[in-house]
């Protein structure tokens, strides 16, 4: 195995539907601009409230890349 170096970014994906989901936006879009993904833990858990309405899902998830020199 070689020594490798990785990255941690913290985002919170949202969604009307599911945590499952809000957890998936939030993978989804860093998968755009971040190349090598390999570990997306869920360390939060919330939801959005209008009234006594549940209006949105939020999951703070932290994600990691490997890091490489360019």
């Amino acid at each position: 195995m070689t020594d490798s170096t990785y990255k941690i970014v913290e985002l919170v994906g949202s969604s009307p539907t599911s945590w499952e989901e809000a957890a998936q936006n939030a993978v989804n879009q860093a998968a755009i601009s971040i190349r090598d993904l390999r570990i997306c833990e869920v360390v939060k858990l919330d939801t959005k409230l209008e009234g006594d309405k549940i209006v949105a899902y939020r999951a703070r998830v932290q994600v990691s890349f490997k890091y490489t020199k360019e």
